[in-house]
């Protein structure tokens, strides 16, 4: 959410940032919104006074035997009484209607994000490894005899419905080995604390982190009123909710592994096929929570920990910096990594790794107190994936793929499978 004091302070500014982004202007309607509130609070105070000093004129009126003032203070203080009723009535709508306008407000970008209208203006800094040329037209996962033994789609939709996968047997190991070998890298060389969260949550946590209110389509609410997590960025994230912790206390650095869940309201029609897009997922999420003058290093250094870990797979892939058109509602810069996957011969996002700013932290209410003293200030959260589990699964299984269709493992991931190191075209791991 933003400050409303930067707004007043610089209500152009604001909108610009919002053009950036290809939104109409908003400081109008959140300036008029903020003068009447406070307008409306200034006149409650003033009834409020006038209200006390009839009150204490009225015992002198009284005790001066003048029943006419006495008669006027008392209807004075019963009209000031109601009157003030009213003006905080006012004042707490036009509170909620203000409240209401800057939740659905999106961040603002960085100076240093490119601008765009979409991912055609986004901008490459990084590429690494070489797609390999297999010298064999390269088959999608889905069509790679040693995966789709055990990718059964069918019996996953009579049990669930579209956008779903039963794994099993090889798939299902090397799904498992791949989240522990990333939680061993990003716990034992990345630094990064691991911590088993909730995937079901109250609606103020989706709304700390920007979930709720704008984007409720997108995810799964419970009849009882929780929401299943589309990532786990909502639960490590809103670890500092409605706390003030120690400047020494930070940063935090935290990973999860969690099933995640998502409707994909907005992608009808798109990647329909196989398991790049599924309703539910895994994923090893990365969320640092840090002061306003370590975020920028603490966003390379997480983008860093998500890259190492394609590399340690020997996965070629790009970076991108997201242009202003294509950023997500609670970022202010991201960094898109694209592993590349030679049976679609393109890159694809396996990973977002975005600086929030205080955004997220001014909706929940996370603090910290300074070392040098002075009054608590907001923290600055980050968020990215490290990696997405599915995704990693399907760029192994296509980069390692052999024209006989089974498929060569990475060797890191030996130990997670027992010493095994491939697939054979019937499924079985070797």
């Amino acid at each position: 959410m933003h400050d409303i004091r930067l707004i007043r302070a610089a209500p152009e500014a604001f909108d610009a940032g919002l053009a950036r982004r290809g939104l109409p202007a908003a400081a109008p309607e959140v300036l008029r919104l903020d003068t009447e509130r406070r307008a409306a609070i200034h006149a409650a105070e003033e009834a409020r006074a006038a209200q006390n000093a009839a009150s204490r004129a009225v015992g002198a009126a009284k005790a001066a035997g003048d029943e006419v003032e006495f008669a006027r203070l008392r209807a004075l203080v019963t009209a000031k009484k109601a009157e003030i009723a009213r003006l905080e009535d006012e004042a707490r709508r036009l509170d909620a209607q203000l409240e209401e306008l800057l939740l659905t407000l999106p961040n603002l970008p960085l100076p240093d994000v490119p601008d765009g209208p979409d991912e055609t203006a986004n901008v490459e800094v990084r590429r690494w490894g070489t797609p390999q040329d297999f010298g064999f037209a390269a088959k999608e996962h889905f069509d790679i005899p040693a995966a789709a033994a055990g990718m059964d789609f069918e019996t996953a939709a009579k049990l669930s419905g579209a956008r779903f996968v039963l794994l099993s047997g090889a798939m299902a190991r090397l799904q498992r080995a791949l989240a522990q070998f990333m939680l061993e890298v990003h716990t034992g060389e990345n630094g990064l604390t691991e911590t088993w969260t909730p995937v079901l949550v109250r609606p103020e946590m989706m709304r700390g982190t920007g979930q709720l209110p704008k984007f409720g389509e997108d995810s799964y609410q419970t009849t009882n009123g929780w929401w299943l997590v589309p990532t786990a960025e909502v639960t490590l994230t809103n670890i500092v909710a409605g706390h003030i912790v120690e400047e020494d206390y930070l940063p935090r650095r935290y990973v999860a592994h969690t099933q995640c869940f998502r409707s994909e309201a907005g992608s009808a029609g798109r990647d329909t096929r196989g398991m790049l897009r599924q309703h539910q997922f895994e994923k090893v999420e990365m969320v640092s929570i840090t002061t306003p003058e370590a975020a920028a290093e603490e966003h390379a250094r997480m983008t860093a920990c998500a890259e190492g870990i394609l590399e340690r797979l020997g996965l070629p892939y790009r970076s991108v910096v997201l242009c202003t058109g294509d950023m997500g509602f609670g970022a202010s810069k991201t960094h898109d990594i694209e592993v590349w996957l030679p049976g679609q011969n393109s890159y694809r996002e396996i990973s977002s790794v975005s600086v929030c700013g205080d955004f997220q932290a001014r909706r929940m209410n996370g603090r910290y107190r300074p070392a040098s003293g002075g009054k608590p200030e907001f923290v600055h959260t980050l968020n990215g994936s490290g990696l997405a589990v599915g995704r990693t699964l399907i760029a192994v299984v296509e980069n390692g793929q052999t024209e006989d269709g089974g498929v060569v493992l990475p060797q890191v991931l030996s130990p997670f499978l027992g010493g095994r190191t491939r697939i054979t075209p019937e499924g079985d791991l070797v």
